[in-house]
């Protein structure tokens, strides 16, 4: 593989100027290192609507829809990995990293499915704001293995790409200021956060924590009203996208 393409990509990206250009250029790079499918997603201000989110995409025919319509977001171990990731990581690592969680059957069903649908492999790059993270790129397909350089580089080309596309459409105001939610937890607000993620109810949270399940609410309550989430579970992924929970 020819690491002077990507190199190059990452000055041509500078010099475009139409999005279509940009993804041009950039697909015929990916496709070039024997990646079949890729994505670019952002995360806007409490919204898990998956099509507002993704700035470009390719995926297996049908993929979107199974992925969407089995509510594979709330559990994909790529996005779940993202609030700890400091840096790419390899999709079958994401899934090793959560075998004692609770879910992870599901997410190794989600796995399957994925592969069933020509998703074998892939990498994540996560995409850090000032606010956490604010967007990933990913590439996958058929297995390719990159070297540490190729990861380093397409790392680059992830944050090029990102905001690029981003000041192409006038839109990079969007992340270039603070979303406007409260990230000061307490301890007892982390850890009822916590335990949130890891699928517990009200009642086995209150006996973890030995309050009654009433107070658990209550605390609830307010770290919906700091995060500016709409339920409890866009709680768990708002505290997760800043990196408050992993």
């Amino acid at each position: 593989m020819n690491i002077h393409s990507l190199i190059q990509l990452l000055v041509v990206l500078e010099e475009c100027r139409k999005p279509e250009t940009v993804l041009s250029e950039f697909s015929h790079v990916v496709t070039s290192y024997g990646f079949q499918y890729y994505g670019l997603l952002r995360y806007t201000k409490q919204t898990d609507d998956l099509a507002s989110m993704m700035l470009v995409g390719h995926w297996p025919e049908k993929w979107p829809q199974v992925y969407i319509s089995k509510k594979y977001v709330l559990i994909d171990p790529a996005v779940r990995y993202l609030a700890h990731a400091q840096r790419p990581f390899r999709w079958r690592e994401s899934l090793a990293a959560f075998r004692k969680d609770p879910h992870y059957r599901r997410m190794d069903q989600m796995v399957a499915d994925a592969h069933s649908h020509g998703l074998k492999d892939g990498y994540t790059f996560p995409i850090h704001g000032r606010s956490g993270i604010i967007g990933k790129m990913s590439v996958g397909g058929r297995s390719v293995d990159l070297s540490p350089v190729e990861i380093s580089l397409l790392d680059a080309v992830a944050r090029k790409l990102f905001w690029r596309l981003l000041d192409l459409r006038g839109e990079s105001s969007l992340f270039e200021s603070p979303l406007g939610v409260d990230t000061r937890m307490t301890r007892r607000e982390m850890e009822i956060l916590q335990y949130l993620a890891e699928g517990l109810t009200s009642v086995e949270i209150g006996k973890r924590l030995q309050i009654s399940n009433h107070t658990v609410d209550w605390y609830m309550n307010g770290l919906q009203d700091k995060l500016k989430a709409k339920n409890r579970q866009h709680a768990v992924a708002v505290a997760f996208r800043h990196g408050l929970i992993m």
